[in-house]
């Protein structure tokens, strides 16, 4: 379990940093939203959106991560069905 909530707690924080920073850099690429399609820094948007959806990935891959002992995963074909 202790390294279940490392992980969880680690992977938690790194996927928020990299959605808040993903979110300040595109703001920064499009001028606070104000700026016209061709003032808008493109190397810096994508960098801002390449940040946003690695911190999804993130939070997305940690919510998978089990260690021994957390019980059994749904396709788990030893355990039991209780419908029907």
């Amino acid at each position: 379990m202790r390294l279940y909530k490392t992980v969880t707690v680690f992977a938690t924080m790194l996927a928020m940093t990299g959605v808040i920073l993903g979110f300040v850099v595109l703001d920064t690429a499009t001028n606070n939203a104000s700026a016209a399609l061709s003032e808008v820094n493109l190397l810096l948007a994508l960098l801002g959106l390449g940040l946003i959806v690695a911190g999804a990935a993130i939070y997305a891959f940690s919510t998978r991560f089990r260690t021994a002992g957390m019980g059994k995963s749904k396709d788990d074909t030893d355990e039991e069905s209780d419908n029907g």
